[in-house]
């Protein structure tokens, strides 16, 4: 084991995430030590405690605590192979999901149901997948945005620490835009629309996994809530089926957790097959509330990252990626007679 560690983070190093500066500097540490070492509070920028997610500057002094030499690290993982090697079915599978690569970016369609990045109980995501992204690259690209775990679509990767930083400092400065598709229960009105509740996360922490759902909280009463965020998301409903459920777009301005579900649900159209915010025990019977409708309508979320819309950060160009449909999805399209070709590239043009 080494020595506590004080490391200061130098040009060139800063504007990245702790996870990743720490991946760079000692990169025989898995994700899940380095979670579980904020969690602990062994990890500290500037002597306070910090999140894997936690943005480094230039200058800031990172307290790097005993950790195993990569000869322990590399024991432990030969000891347990399927933990750090991605299988030829697995690999498959994630290089069948690219949908535009070029030398410095990768986006591919993210399958839902599939972790962005690993936990201490989860051990197949797409940044252990990733490795079988390289295409010939000596690293593996890097995460610059996340997706729910049960929401598919459009998900970029870099290939190099250059590109990372210029996407991850694009999204963050609200430079790119994301449209996604859901189905919801009922009919928004009006059919063009905004929501701007704040978001809070919910107390508590038991088995249903309560901690990690999110509380919409009225304009008036962000700034008096603690730890209330500022949200901001579009909507458009695109086509109808009776009363029962929309195909909406929907985009948002902001990034917040569980955004775009919290704020459908909050205005009474919770997202198809949504059990945290819609209730999955709950049929939708045309009232515009449940987030089950029945029949042959999968119970899977219906929520897809339709498209992304970026400045190449080397090039300059402005690039659209879009994913088609996941199966699930794609089938309620066939039963309800929609087509993706239906939809307006910008739903949202007559906002802007």
């Amino acid at each position: 084991m080494s020595r506590v560690q004080t490391v200061t983070v130098g040009p060139g190093d800063g504007d990245q995430r702790l996870d990743r500066w720490l991946k760079r500097h000692f990169p025989h540490l898995p994700q899940g030590r380095i979670e579980k070492m904020c969690r602990k509070g062994e990890l500290r920028v500037d002597g306070a405690r910090a999140k894997a997610s936690t943005r480094l500057e230039v200058g800031q002094q990172v307290r790097v605590p005993p950790l195993p030499e990569p000869e322990e690290m590399a024991a432990k993982q030969a000891a347990s192979p399927a933990r750090s090697r991605v299988s030829e079915e697995d690999a498959a599978m994630i290089q069948a999901a690219v949908l535009w690569k070029d030398d410095h970016i990768i986006a591919i369609n993210k399958p839902a149901g599939l972790a962005v990045q690993g936990g201490s109980k989860t051990t197949r995501h797409v940044d252990q997948l990733s490795e079988a992204l390289r295409f010939g690259m000596d690293e593996k690209p890097r995460l610059v945005h996340r997706l729910d775990k049960d929401t598919s679509g459009v998900l970029l990767l870099a290939r190099t620490r250059e590109a990372a930083q210029g996407l991850t400092a694009a999204i963050r400065h609200k430079e790119t835009r994301k449209i996604y598709w859901a189905v919801v229960a009922g009919v928004p009105t009006p059919y063009l629309g905004e929501v701007r509740y704040g978001l809070v996360k919910a107390p508590g922490h038991g088995g249903s996994g309560e901690g990690e759902k999110m509380i919409c909280v009225h304009p008036r009463e962000i700034d008096k809530t603690p730890g209330a965020k500022r949200a901001h998301t579009l909507y458009s409903a695109l086509y109808r089926v009776a009363g029962r459920a929309t195909w909406v777009a929907l985009e948002p301005i902001t990034g917040r957790t569980h955004q775009l579900r919290a704020h459908m649900a909050e205005i009474g159209h919770p997202i198809v097959g949504d059990g945290k915010y819609g209730g999955s025990g709950q049929e939708n019977l045309g009232d515009g509330w449940g987030a089950q409708l029945g029949g042959i309508i999968s119970k899977k979320l219906h929520l897809h990252a339709r498209s992304m819309t970026f400045q190449h950060p080397k090039t300059r160009k402005i690039v659209t990626i879009k994913a088609p449909l996941p199966e699930h999805m794609a089938n309620t399209w066939d039963t309800f007679g929609w087509t993706e070709d239906l939809a307006d590239d910008d739903p949202f043009e007559s906002l802007r």
